[in-house]
């Protein structure tokens, strides 16, 4: 299994990608190799942890996976890890890509994580489309993926839900659950956290549990 989880990242690093994305796996930038590392990690926690629901975000943005390469992450998060988890921080292995003083955080990754502890639950964590798209000119922005942008996200989402045997899917927002129908997979869908979402997001993933 470790063979394929090292294939499954190595397939994203050497994916083509649409203009204005942000391909945060591949090989083009150095420090993209501490975020393969650091998101093959995360596969084989879960690989040991075999979570049975898989929460599918929209895209990576600016502030999170595209600095950290692990879905619904921060900087501070991955470092530092919250109360009652015990899945990030140095001692598991993951590292910044590039080292500064003042760790960025991000209020997506900190409620949904906040959610999860509170809930006791343990989700595989995924995007529709895995690469972060950005606004023409300004990388520390986030945009919606286009539906071709979404075509390309299909294959890595189908192979995560494959290869962890996954039995409840879980869409966080509309664009990722467009995406799930439009692969005819059937899911519970929860709102987005962002743009004061929290409580209905909050509440969504309670009726999960």
């Amino acid at each position: 299994m470790i063979k394929k989880l090292e294939a499954f990242v190595e397939e994203l690093a050497t994916m083509e990608v649409t203009p204005n994305v942000y391909n945060q796996y591949s090989y083009e930038h150095e420090e993209n190799l501490i975020r393969r590392d650091n998101l093959l990690i995360y596969l084989k926690q879960m690989y040991k942890i075999k979570p049975k629901i898989i929460l599918v975000g929209e895209a990576p943005g600016y502030r999170g996976c595209r600095l950290t390469g692990v879905p619904f992450t921060s900087e501070h998060l991955l470092m530092n890890n919250i109360d009652g988890l015990d899945l990030f921080g140095k001692e598991k292995g993951y590292k910044l890509a590039l080292e500064k003083d003042k760790l960025l955080k991000e209020a997506t990754a900190t409620i949904i994580w906040n959610t999860l502890v509170k809930y006791d639950m343990m989700v595989l964590s995924w995007n529709a489309f895995p690469f972060h798209p950005y606004k023409q000119d300004n990388k520390e922005s986030n945009r919606t993926p286009l539906k071709k942008e979404l075509l390309i996200g299909e294959k890595p989402l189908l192979k995560m839900i494959e290869m962890f045997n996954i039995e409840k899917v879980v869409a966080m927002g509309n664009k990722a659950e467009e995406s799930l129908n439009k692969l005819g997979i059937s899911c519970d869908k929860v709102r987005h956290p962002a743009q004061g979402g929290k409580n209905d997001f909050v509440d969504g993933m309670r009726l999960i549990k």
